[in-house]
């Protein structure tokens, strides 16, 4: 879709659009969600965003929170851009998608990565442990994943965003494999501990197979 939509940079829709100044709670929720579907503001309450069917979809219910909270709207496709104007708004298009990317990349690099050196350290191979890690690298992955879907242009860092969710993968792996072997280890010998105390003990003096050998 990126090239489809990069060799296609006439293709945009403006919204511009006007809301009562209060309450504030709805101006900033458009504003918000907005923002989630991908759209660049030129200027408040002006924003631009590729004419596609899937932003149309997603913007259907921004357009009727506009209205029901008594604003108006105007929505202005953009179909004669020259090659000068569409090329600055593909990349800032970029430029947001890799801001985007960017967080991705240092969530990644610092807070994953110091969460399992920091319980490694502390050798807390739990299973409650490992889920809450695994946990938090899903919810890396459903980030990656809205972004790459607002990626209409490629941004540049792409591919050093999705190596470094690799990475969180291997050391995530890693990690779960010191928790299942530290758990199979603790199984076996807690079994160990129990045959041990279901052996018969012998009374001083008695014997083996006498009635009061075992207590």
């Amino acid at each position: 879709m990126s090239r489809r939509m990069a060799g296609r940079v006439d293709r945009f829709t403006v919204l511009v659009y006007r809301m009562p100044a209060k309450p504030t709670a709805a101006r900033v929720a458009v504003w918000r969600q907005l923002k989630k579907i991908g759209a660049i503001y030129l200027q408040q309450s002006v924003c631009v965003f590729p004419n596609n069917s899937s932003l149309r979809k997603d913007l259907a219910p921004i357009l009727k929170r506009i209205s029901d909270a008594k604003g108006e709207f105007h929505l202005l496709p953009l179909r004669s851009l020259d090659t000068t104007e569409g090329s600055k708004l593909i990349q800032q298009f970029q430029e947001q998608t890799s801001n985007h990317y960017q967080e991705i990349i240092e969530n990644c690099e610092v807070n994953f990565t110091k969460e399992i050196e920091f319980e490694t350290f502390r050798k807390n191979f739990t299973y409650e442990e490992a889920e809450e890690i695994r946990a938090e690298y899903e919810k890396i992955c459903a980030w990656y994943d809205r972004v790459l879907r607002r990626d209409w242009f490629g941004a540049p860092n792409q591919a050093q965003a999705r190596e470094w969710l690799d990475r969180c993968e291997k050391m995530l792996e890693e990690f779960e494999a010191r928790v299942f072997e530290r758990q199979q280890r603790m199984g076996t010998e807690a079994v160990a501990v129990r045959r041990r105390r279901r052996r018969p003990r012998l009374i001083l003096g008695s014997k083996i197979g006498s009635p009061a050998a075992a207590v």
